[in-house]
């Protein structure tokens, strides 16, 4: 007998569903048999992630609040995927897009609220941007491994927010504390139904990149090239000007996930500006088959695992790594099904 993997041409939306659906149903079976092996209930642990999403009004703010970051985020990673080119610098470019942002609010504190909030956003957009831009230049040039150096370039960006944080930008006030001085007030993004105006952004960007990616020619450039450099190049595409342009939106982006959380969230920098949130978009991005409208929806579920996993370790006692295993778990299925929708097993029988 042998088995192997053969890739489907197409799959309907009914098998997809299907398969989505069963990895769903064995991700809870593999989850409750976990529960079970720690002594606990687990219905109570699931009703116990819900209400800790849900349960108040403070934890749907909660959610929202990590909901946002993964959106905008995962939209600017979409930019480059769609290109196939394998973004994974999201959390250096949120960090140097924070810095960026922080730089004007703690340099300016006096300019007036809008003024103020305009020039971080755009500082923002242009640190994550503009640090998105070397791998890109060195890819569009020298064709060089895109994943490594974008890689490599997180840890350079975080560690230079360590830096700051505990050097030149360290604050004299704070009794000797590692810690980069507060926001003034008006640096601070305004709250809209008790949630901070991110996820205003959130929406329109949506929206916005879904414009861009569908109904606009550099879209369809980006989408072409993404397909077939060669058909890319027998098309007239100009390849450098288009990854150049992509990686500078999607750097952007992400930049503008750092300007939020450092004036939203922290209301200061702080080397965990990024929080882990450029990887974790990466797996949203790709759960949302780099469709924007469903990187809203992929995002929220994420952040009530997320929420939910936080809350049933004070609930339940679990130990974090115990949290973190039933996120893995659920995140391996679901992620192991998005495989069979791509390839099929194929039994041969009476062959050696």
């Amino acid at each position: 007998m042998r088995l192997r993997f053969v890739k489907r041409s197409e799959i309907n939306k009914k098998s997809g569903l299907a398969i989505r659906g069963t990895a769903i149903l064995l991700a809870l079976l593999a989850t409750t048999l976990f529960i079970a092996f720690l002594k606990l209930n687990p219905l109570s642990v699931y009703i116990s992630m819900l209400d800790g999403s849900f349960g108040s009004a403070y934890r749907v703010k909660e959610t929202i609040i990590k909901t946002v970051p993964l959106v905008i985020t995962s939209l600017g990673i979409a930019v480059a995927f769609k290109m196939q080119f394998w973004n994974i610098g999201g959390e250096g470019q949120i960090a140097m897009g924070a810095f960026m942002a922080s730089f004007v609010a703690l340099r300016m504190p006096e300019l007036p609220k809008p003024l103020l909030l305009a020039l971080m956003i755009a500082a923002g957009m242009v640190g994550g941007g503009l640090w998105a831009l070397l791998p890109a230049f060195f890819k569009a040039r020298w064709g060089t491994n895109e994943t490594i150096v974008t890689l490599m370039m997180n840890y350079i960006a975080l560690k230079y927010v360590t830096y700051l944080q505990y050097g030149p930008w360290r604050d004299p006030k704070a009794l000797g504390f590692p810690k980069i001085p507060n926001f003034s007030d008006n640096a601070i993004l305004p709250n809209l139904f008790g949630v901070h105006i991110g996820w205003v952004f959130a929406l329109i960007l949506t929206a916005a990149m879904f414009i861009f990616m569908n109904h606009s020619k550099k879209g369809y450039e980006i989408a072409v090239l993404g397909e077939s450099e060669h058909t890319a190049r027998y098309a007239g595409i100009n390849i450098r000007n288009t990854i150049i342009v992509s990686l500078l939106i999607s750097g952007g982006l992400c930049g503008l996930t750092g300007m939020i959380q450092a004036s939203a969230v922290a209301n200061t920098l702080s080397y965990e500006v990024s929080g882990g949130i450029g990887y974790t978009a990466i797996i949203t991005t790709w759960l949302s088959g780099l469709s924007a409208p469903f990187i809203i929806l992929t995002s929220f579920l994420f952040s009530i695992l997320i929420q939910g996993g936080s809350f049933i370790q004070t609930s339940f006692g679990i130990p974090q790594s115990a949290a973190q295993i039933i996120q893995g778990i659920i995140l391996f299925f679901v992620l192991g099904s998005e495989f069979f929708t791509r390839y099929r097993l194929v039994v041969r029988k009476g062959e050696s």
